[in-house]
């Protein structure tokens, strides 16, 4: 008899996340992307996710419990929904370590004492958010960028040269 293989991306998980920054928002300003004001939020933590499900040299453990991680890792500092009761330990504690209450200063303080799976995750993160980070004053930017490239070396360390090093490498020059 065959093994069923769990699903890498499971569909509930997006629902569950599109409620969540639509519905239960923090604040207003937090349904929507900062570039433009119309962008829903929730295409933020699916973009991370779906990036990551393509990563052909990562094993699918790394890839499934990153996808969960990475789906969920707003929402404990943008939303006021609970997270589901049904996620993976491993998830819920990836996204503990990927929460930082005290906003992006705290992350690039804290984030180097995180294992390296988490910095991994957080590569994806914090690329998308370059993406569309045409609100961000050029001092921002830079430190931004300063932080992702020294993030994305260490995980190229570890995880050789993935999708997302290359992207990294063309957001942050």
């Amino acid at each position: 008899m065959e093994e069923q293989k769990k699903e890498i991306i499971r569909p509930k998980d997006i629902e569950w996340i599109i409620d969540a920054h639509t519905n239960y928002a923090a604040k207003p300003s937090k349904t929507v992307r900062k570039w433009d004001g119309i962008t829903p939020y929730y295409m933020h933590p699916i973009w991370c996710a779906t990036t990551l499900a393509s990563e052909t040299n990562l094993s699918e453990e790394i890839r499934r419990d990153g996808i969960q991680a990475l789906l969920y890792h707003d929402v404990i500092e943008d939303t006021t929904k609970e997270l589901p009761e049904d996620l993976s330990k491993e998830a819920v504690e990836l996204i503990e370590h990927m929460t930082f209450q005290g906003g992006s200063k705290q992350e690039m303080e804290e984030i180097w004492t995180k294992p390296t799976v988490v910095k991994l995750y957080k590569s994806y993160d914090k690329v998308s958010n370059l993406l569309d980070g045409a609100w961000m004053s050029k001092e921002k930017k830079e430190d931004y960028q300063r932080y992702t490239r020294k993030l994305c070396s260490e995980v190229e360390k570890v995880y050789g040269d993935l999708n997302i090093i290359r992207i990294a490498r063309e957001v942050t020059r």
